[in-house]
């Protein structure tokens, strides 16, 4: 049994609402869990007047690590249909965005899947929630913890 470590962002409509009913469904599918309290940020890597709100959530899957991108993303679609992109390939603002952030100690590059998320180490808003669930994992290849990234990070307001 892999402990899954999951990142769950909304900027748009009740974004405690949109986070509420991911964690409802996820945990339909994965069961028992342990999610974080929520942070609020700015928009990552694209301009929007609209804040996220962010959570961590850890689950435990027997699945493999295909099917458990795969199940996440049919939950996604199905509380969030709208694309997560711009016409142009940019960031566009969402009602719920899943990222699948770490699976136990599992290095994963391929295409569809990249474990531990490619850019854990730049986002506070990761690290903040994930640090509160799973302060004792560390990256598999850095051996970093979430709150030695918290620290090399940048001092920010938010």
């Amino acid at each position: 049994m892999a402990y899954v470590i999951l990142n769950l962002g909304s900027n748009l409509g009740d974004r405690r609402l949109n986070l509420s009913r991911a964690v409802r469904a996820i945990s339909n599918v994965f069961g028992p869990f342990e999610v974080s309290h929520a942070v609020e940020s700015k928009s990552w890597g694209y301009d929007s007047p609209h804040r996220f709100l962010n959570i961590a959530m850890m689950v435990q899957s027997e699945m493999p690590p295909s099917e458990i991108l795969r199940t996440l993303q049919e939950i996604e679609h199905n509380l969030s249909p709208e694309s997560h992109r711009n016409a142009d390939g940019t960031y566009a603002d969402r009602r719920l965005d899943i990222d699948i952030v770490a699976i136990d100690d599992m290095v994963i590059d391929t295409p569809e899947l990249k474990v531990p998320h490619p850019r854990l180490e730049q986002r506070r808003f990761f690290l903040e929630p994930m640090n509160e669930i799973a302060g004792g994992w560390r990256h598999p290849v850095t051996g970093l913890s979430a709150r030695e990234m918290i620290a090399r990070l940048p001092n920010e307001d938010d």
